[in-house]
């Protein structure tokens, strides 16, 4: 097999992912829609309307004091650990209700109406009544779409529609993330950059070649 036979060979193996990488580079270098894809939602706080008188423990490595529509919630950092308190008691702050959840997101979520919506109505079993510690992680949907993730032991909340598993997707492509499988997936790095190092080895000997057949052959 001559060197063109492989070059053509090379650029033929290459050609589609070639033309992923420049279509996901270019759609990096625009970034259209990045800003609501991945625009942070916040739990709405409001201030402080009483004084509280709090004993800070060794222990804590954070300590944050807020106050949502719910009321105050103590958050704490102990040995790595994000715990979500009772800002009287210290105690952990029970789970929300399905009213209580509502409330907090829909108060969250006013803020942008145009993406969020409205809560979709919320499962039965997503907040057992009987739980006696809190869940970390609650997942509820909105009327368009949008996944909002509730961090209860931190009090965050992050959100995930359409448009930011779009982006996502054109980040996996490029980067040739194109199975599920994280092994594989360096795999097929490594021979693109392999099948593309080739090819730039093939064609600087085909132009090589084609500069000394001028020098010999002068026009």
């Amino acid at each position: 097999m001559n060197k063109k036979t492989i070059h053509k060979t090379l650029g033929g193996l290459l050609l589609l992912p070639l033309v992923a990488w420049a279509i996901s580079g270019a759609f990096f270098f625009i970034k259209p829609g990045y800003q609501a894809a991945f625009a942070p939602l916040e739990i709405k706080t409001y201030p402080l309307d009483e004084a509280l008188t709090l004993t800070a423990q060794p222990q804590w490595q954070e300590l944050r004091l807020l106050r949502t529509v719910l009321g105050n919630h103590l958050l704490i950092k102990e040995e790595g650990q994000y715990h979500h308190l009772d800002a009287n008691t210290l105690a952990p702050m029970a789970p929300p209700t399905q009213a209580q959840l509502r409330l907090l997101l829909e108060d969250a979520i006013a803020s942008d109406p145009l993406r969020y919506g409205h809560l979709t109505q919320l499962d039965d079993n997503l907040v057992p009544p009987n739980l006696t510690q809190p869940k970390s992680v609650i997942t509820v949907h909105t009327s368009t779409g949008v996944e909002l993730t509730l961090d209860w032991g931190r009090l965050q909340l992050r959100q995930l529609g359409a448009d930011t598993r779009f982006i996502n997707g054109v980040y996996s492509m490029h980067y040739l993330q194109w199975t599920p499988y994280k092994g594989l997936n360096k795999v097929l790095g490594f021979v693109g950059l392999v099948l593309l190092f080739g090819l730039a080895l093939s064609g600087s000997f085909l132009l090589l070649r084609s500069s000394q057949e001028k020098v010999r052959y002068p026009l």
